[in-house]
């Protein structure tokens, strides 16, 4: 049999009772786990400092189709960030009333700063069946577990403490003190890693690895033969 030239439609035969047409994709409806995989909703947390920032930008490079939460903030903005797409930098006013009005997923205080994010990120990208990727602290990783039990969490780990603290050293955006602070909290939160489904280890240079492991994690998720059914609020 001579192969379809380039351009051509490779056309499958089945019994025509047992075909449908799914997203435009001709599928068999007596294998029913070949259907799209329903969209996911994914959590990265990690401690201050680990490159969760820098590891999101390497995630965006992949050009994959997911939808990247930005989360609101009422902490001053760095050099180098962009209102909108690193953060959403509000007053604490407006945060506050944002909060009365239960337009927040979740929300908490970290550091003295308020963050949360916007319900309305995470909602209307799932149910456009596009996969969602949050940025949440460990605490608010929490929050969205009781709340969508069947989120999808990944925890970025640095390769050592002593590592941690030299690129918390090498940002010079904390006084001592409050350094000193983010590591002890840091500890903590890496004693809660067994609350998460995976860890990734974001080593020194390795900032490509570590997204393509994320990328991998998700992959390996969308061939779940039981996939996880998101029911998000």
């Amino acid at each position: 049999m001579p192969l379809p030239l380039r351009g051509m439609v490779l056309q499958i035969s089945l019994p025509r009772r047992g075909r449908v047409r799914v997203g435009g994709v001709l599928l068999d409806s007596r294998i029913p786990e070949s259907g799209p995989s329903p969209p996911l909703l994914v959590v990265l947390s990690g401690p201050s400092g680990v490159g969760k920032d820098a590891v999101l930008d390497e995630l965006r490079k992949l050009e994959r189709p997911w939808h990247f939460a930005v989360t609101a903030t009422t902490r001053p903005m760095r050099p180098g960030e962009r209102d909108g797409v690193d953060y959403v930098f509000l007053a604490p006013g407006a945060f506050e009333r944002m909060r009365e009005r239960d337009e927040f997923l979740e929300c908490a205080e970290v550091y003295g700063r308020w963050y949360g994010v916007p319900r309305s990120q995470a909602r209307d990208a799932l149910r456009s069946g596009r996969d969602v990727i949050l940025k949440i602290d460990v605490q608010g990783a929490a929050t969205i577990r009781r709340m969508a039990p069947e989120t999808l969490l990944i925890f970025l780990i640095p390769p050592s403490l002593d590592e941690l603290r030299q690129r918390l050293q090498g940002r010079m955006t904390e006084p001592a003190a409050e350094l000193e602070r983010r590591l002890k909290t840091a500890e903590g939160e890496l004693s809660r890693i067994h609350e998460y489904d995976y860890r990734v280890v974001n080593e020194n240079g390795g900032l490509r690895q570590a997204a393509a492991d994320i990328d991998a994690i998700i992959t390996a998720e969308k061939c779940r033969v039981t996939p996880r059914l998101v029911q998000l609020l």
